[in-house]
């Protein structure tokens, strides 16, 4: 129930998901706007209908969506680029982005936009940001300028400083894994899940490389697996998005695995889950932070250039195993035979859990509704 002590607030998030963004950044957003929901804001998302995309899911969590048409892009004009050119993730230029955002933020006259888009950066806020009172960021490149008030990188080792050069001098940046954005449920089951790790075996692996899982890494670790050394009766639970492309190439390895092996499609009880595994095999995204939130034993599968650096933060912490896709099969086998050498999966599960509480939302949320900036 809302807060019945708090004002009515109106904040507005610009997000996507498609089979090449993945649904991390919707996702994320989620939890966002359902604790910003519990504290009695009214949220609305606007979000372009790519394939892949989530627009129903968010529509089933109670939360309208205001849909952008996708329109041929325009030649983009010179200027600053990131250094990795996500704008054809727009499925328009941001100028013709922009000019759908504003024409539906000035119906709604939000107090936050939120914005989060690898596609899009300072000219699009600057074009947009006068139609909401206050515009925030979430990002996790730390490679371009940014227009906005406020800003949150919950990456593990992010800092302040990683943004100073490129946000105005008065925006409040927020950043490390204090302000990781995940849902409630993470940290209720964080307890029960830490206890019982002090005396870890391996018995039940859960491999989660992400909900769209384009290359197919999913595949790639259960073909390792079948080179690797697994105790009798463990178990392994594949997780996979319901668009996931390599569903029925999955389903038929799994079922030709040895050890018993099972595929589910979208779970809603991931914290549970993974509360009651004992290694995780999975992708190097926000997915992480949920895993040390319940000091779950990782191996890390970095696919992308930009998860790379917070993957390397990982592994020299101490929280994670980390192997690039492509040295999959080489790398996993004995990964999986180190995890099971005397103490090392509960002092992974010591150091992961260290690093991420599970009180980020509630930290994100008590700033946006109470602190003026």
């Amino acid at each position: 129930m809302p807060d019945q002590g708090s004002t009515s607030t109106v904040v507005a998030i610009r997000v996507d998901a498609s089979l090449a963004i993945g649904v991390g950044h919707v996702m994320r957003c989620l939890t966002l706007a359902g604790a910003l929901r519990e504290r009695g804001a009214d949220v609305h998302f606007l979000s372009r209908p790519h394939e892949g995309n989530l627009i129903g899911h968010i529509e089933k969590e109670g939360f309208p969506v205001a849909l952008l048409s996708t329109v041929p892009a325009a030649a983009t004009p010179s200027g600053t680029h990131s250094a990795q050119d996500y704008s054809d993730w727009l499925g328009a230029s941001w100028q013709q982005d922009a000019a759908q955002t504003q024409g539906i933020l000035e119906r709604l006259g939000p107090q936050w936009l939120v914005v989060d888009h690898y596609g899009l950066d300072a000219r699009w806020e600057r074009a947009v940001g006068e139609s909401a009172e206050r515009v925030l960021v979430i990002d996790d490149l730390s490679d371009r300028a940014h227009v906005c008030d406020a800003l949150i990188d919950q990456g593990i080792g992010r800092t302040q400083a990683d943004y100073l050069s490129l946000v105005p001098e008065k925006c409040r940046i927020l950043a490390g894994a204090q302000f990781a954005l995940l849902r409630p449920e993470f940290a209720e089951f964080r307890q029960s899940s830490l206890m019982r790790r002090n005396s870890p075996m391996l018995k039940r692996l859960v491999i989660s490389m992400g909900g769209v899982d384009r290359p197919n890494a999913t595949g790639r670790a259960l073909e390792a697996l079948k080179a690797s050394s697994l105790p009798d009766g463990c178990e392994i639970i594949v997780v996979l998005g319901p668009q996931a492309p390599w569903r029925e190439v999955v389903l038929r390895q799994a079922n030709a695995m040895t050890s018993l092996c099972r595929v589910l499609t979208w779970i809603d009880d991931m914290a549970r889950l993974l509360a009651e595994c004992d290694l995780s095999i999975g992708a190097a995204g926000s997915t992480v932070l949920e895993r040390c939130v319940l000091g779950v034993p990782s191996v890390v599968v970095t696919i992308a250039e930009n998860q790379r650096s917070a993957a390397a933060q990982l592994q020299h912490l101490g929280a994670a195993e980390v192997i690039d896709l492509e040295r999959l099969p080489e790398l996993l086998p004995p990964a999986i035979s180190r995890m099971q050498q005397t103490d090392a999966l509960a002092r992974m599960s010591h150091n992961a859990s260290r690093l991420v509480d599970g009180m980020g939302s509630r930290r994100v949320v008590e700033f946006l509704m109470e602190k003026p900036l």
